[in-house]
């Protein structure tokens, strides 16, 4: 065997992209449907389409491209989709900026024609990023959350819910964002922190002032009564009367009710419609009639204040109740509100009529259902189930807005019946298509589009679609962030249990955030790191070595030291596997009879690394196969073993002692390069590629058979000469640097008898990598000769 002529250096700019091709020309990740092989099947993450990848994109997909990678050597068929999510109102608000337009101020075709040509455009430069990465998707299993067969499973889904009676449409306070002029869900909500007043307003009652703390006065012409704590003996004698309100000098009921907290404020309790959820809950229980002031936009919709912002509205409520002497006391605090996540606006809560999904009744169920799932880390199921415990509302799965897939009903207002459509009629735009009800008249097609969620909760039937229902529930893996356990996790164990009563997948990895020196990044922060500049400064590999670098779960700070160590890592890589040729040249695939001592030593230590990073595989654990492998790789193979054997290779006392060295130099090359190429996928390729193909006849590293743990290779008693041999080595090697001397240096060696003895079996390679004259017994000494 001989070495390809090669360049000094490896150069990831030109070998990236090269390999990138040949594994696509190759179908080297290509599913095998027909296989009868257990596959292994992954329920991807559909990213969202936000015009490029992001940092948090890069970690957390080279992650799971880890156990997809490893998967496909351990185990063989991986079936691993990629999709993008392009539906609903993300891509709603992405098209808006993008090409400076408002879709409430066009017809709806007009704006779906505008997004489907700009997806169109912009979606091939975004998936290529995640080619770019290495992440090894078989990329002609590829869906769109908008696409017409998507459209059809999830309006599908739809409609089996609807018959089943678990879908239903009602006129509720829902929440409301004013900025995206949508109905939302309890899952988009987000705590934001934020400066406000909390001011004491003189209410009258019994002739008397009434004193209320709220922080929205804004809403006092919203007002619907007043609530005292029947144990606070302060205003035992107000129940039953009447308060009036300031500067809008009408009348509310006050009510004994315990939610009024005697410690809280003046533990007098102002219920408006609608402040927050509590007065949803308040004005329910006892039945009081809503006074709506606010309208869909978020301003005023009546009176002196009308047409005002909810934040001018409140300083101009301020003002003339200061001017009114109406107010007591006024400070300044720091309290949370509910915002939406897609846009951090301050929601609201309007009557609305949406579409629901029942899990209210259904937290039990749920709850059993994330149980049966395997969690990486285990710890994240706390998570999952916490928020089952913690939720208050039904599912609300419609928006107002242009761009999702179209609810497919329509209503017939003369006899109030819902018409869903047929599967044969699917994927349908009740707005483009004409329903006569039963009755004669003409039904009124729904507006409203389903959120982004009800689709994307469906991906792993979406999954099975793409290759026919070949495959079926549960999924091996669901890979995803921990900031959506609340939505993406647990809405696709919703739909698998209602429509499938079973699990979606049987294992869920959880990754978690990157941080750059210990903050969450974020573009208002101006501490985002794009991963295209890493990838043009550095390598893929070099990113997904640092991505490696943190256990499941666990955020990970960006350093750019970290990805100088995998870039380092690449160059010994390349380095290691080019001195080793040289000393294979003409090596011809041999299998010695036996085996030196030094060699055996270093296959059983391989054999023990094999062993611990597959078992890291398996529990995703895939930082301490990095790491493990790393080390191993460093300092066994490259600072020891490599030395160890360069004097039987050049100077062999006989061919069999050369060929122990050559076949365990090769072998243990080989498998280093496997147990990294999840990791690093190109460099490891490319090395395989150069020095092993013509071998070992598999087209492509990444569909070569996993390293197996062979437990008879293992032995402690080589292992303990090897180590206490290292040991020896390590102490005169330490003596020659501190001395200022060449490591080759001759010295005369003494060693303790007990050592000696152990070290018997391999004196003479301890001799030549010593340059030692002489090993004689003693106390331990080194002399220069």
């Amino acid at each position: 065997m001989s070495a390809q002529s090669e360049p000094e250096q490896y150069d990831s700019k030109e070998a990236e992209p090269r390999l990138q091709k040949f594994w696509e020309k190759e179908g080297v990740y290509k599913f095998d449907e027909k296989s009868k092989q257990q596959s292994f099947r992954i329920d991807t993450p559909p990213p969202t389409l936000s015009g490029r990848m992001h940092i948090g994109h890069s970690f957390s997909y080279s992650q799971q491209d880890f156990i997809a990678r490893f998967r496909r050597m351990f185990q063989g068929n991986v079936f691993y989709p990629f999709g993008t999510d392009d539906d609903g109102l993300p891509t709603e608000r992405f098209i808006e900026k993008l090409k400076n337009v408002k879709s409430k101020d066009m017809s709806r075709a007009e704006f779906i024609e505008i997004c489907l040509k700009t997806l169109k455009e912009v979606t091939p430069e975004f998936v290529k990023d995640w080619q770019n990465l290495g992440i090894s998707c078989d990329y002609d299993l590829y869906y769109s959350t908008i696409d017409k067969n998507v459209q059809k499973i999830s309006q599908k889904s739809f409609i089996e819910l609807l018959k089943k009676q678990e879908i239903y449409k009602k006129e509720l306070p829902t929440l409301w964002c004013p900025e995206c002029r949508t109905a939302i869900a309890q899952a988009e909500l987000e705590d934001k922190e934020q400066g406000t007043f909390f001011t004491t307003i003189k209410f009258r009652a019994n002739g008397k002032d009434l004193l209320i703390a709220t922080t929205r006065p804004e809403l006092l012409g919203a007002c619907v009564a007043v609530f005292v704590n029947p144990a606070d003996k302060r205003y035992k004698n107000l129940i039953g009367k009447k308060a009036k309100i300031p500067l809008f000098n009408f009348e509310v009921p006050i009510i004994s009710d315990k939610s009024a907290e005697m410690e809280k404020g003046t533990g007098v309790l102002m219920i408006c419609s609608y402040g927050d959820k509590y007065d949803v809950e308040a004005i329910n229980r006892h039945k009081l009639q809503p006074r709506v002031i606010l309208n869909q936009e978020g301003r005023i919709n009546s009176g002196e204040y009308k047409g005002m912002s909810v934040k001018e509205a409140r300083k101009k409520v301020l003002q003339d109740l200061k001017e009114k002497n109406l107010i007591s006391e006024q400070k300044s605090i720091s309290n949370f509100v509910n915002v939406h996540d897609k846009c951090g606006t301050e929601i609201e809560f309007l009557p609305t009529e949406q579409w629901f999904i029942n899990i209210l009744n259904k937290k039990k169920q749920m709850l059993e259902q994330g149980r049966k799932i395997k969690w990486h880390p285990d710890y994240m199921l706390k998570r999952y189930e916490n928020w089952v415990n913690g939720l208050e509302w039904d599912w609300n799965i419609s928006r107002d807005r242009h761009f999702g897939i179209p609810i497919p009903v329509w209503t017939c207002k003369k006899c109030n019946k819902t018409i869903a459509a047929e599967e044969k009629e699917l994927p349908v735009d009740p707005l483009q298509t004409k329903k006569k009800c039963s009755c004669g008249e003409t039904a009124e097609p729904e507006k409203k589009v389903l959120d982004t969620w009800a689709t994307s909760s469906l991906t792993p039937q979406i999954g099975l679609s793409l290759v026919n229902d070949k495959i079926n529930l549960p999924f091996s893996l669901r890979p995803q962030a921990h900031d959506i356990i609340r939505t993406w996790a647990f809405y696709t164990i919703v739909r698998s249990y209602l429509s499938e009563k079973e699990i979606p997948w049987s294992d869920i990895m959880i990754s978690g955030f990157v941080t750059l020196q210990g903050e969450k990044m974020s573009k208002s922060k101006g501490n985002v790191i794009d991963p295209a500049e890493v990838l043009k400064k550095y390598s893929a590999d070099a990113l997904r070595f640092w991505a490696a670098g943190s256990s499941l779960g666990e955020d990970l700070d960006y350093q750019e030291k970290d990805i100088l160590t995998g870039q380092k890592f690449i160059t010994k890589l390349w380095n290691a596997s080019k001195f080793a040729f040289m000393n294979l040249e003409g090596y011809k695939q041999e299998k010695p009879k036996n085996l030196e001592i030094m060699d055996k030593w270093i296959i059983s230590k391989l054999n023990n690394l094999v062993k611990t990073c597959t078992g890291s595989f398996e529990n995703y654990e895939f930082s301490r196969a990095k790491s493990e492998t790393e080390i191993f790789f460093w300092h066994t193979f490259c600072d020891n073993y490599l030395e160890i054997i360069k004097k039987r290779i050049y100077e062999p006392a006989s061919k069999e002692e050369k060929i122990s060295a050559q076949y365990t130099l090769y072998q243990c090359l080989l498998a280093v390069l496997k147990l990294m190429a999840p990791i690093m996928p190109h460099i490891t390729e490319e090395l395989y590629q150069k020095y092993y193909k013509k071998n070992e006849k598999t087209k492509s590293i990444h569909l070569s058979k996993w390293p197996e743990f062979d437990k008879k290779l293992v032995d402690e008693k080589i292992e303990k000469i090897g180590d206490e041999f290292i040991d020896v080595l390590g102490k005169v090697r330490q003596y020659k640097t501190k001395n200022q001397k060449s490591l080759k240096a001759e010295i005369i060696l003494t060693i303790e008898k007990e050592k000696m003895n152990v070290l018997k079996p391999v004196l003479k390679d301890l001799k030549a990598v010593t340059s030692s004259r002489e090993i004689k017994e003693g106390s331990f000494a080194i002399e220069f000769i």
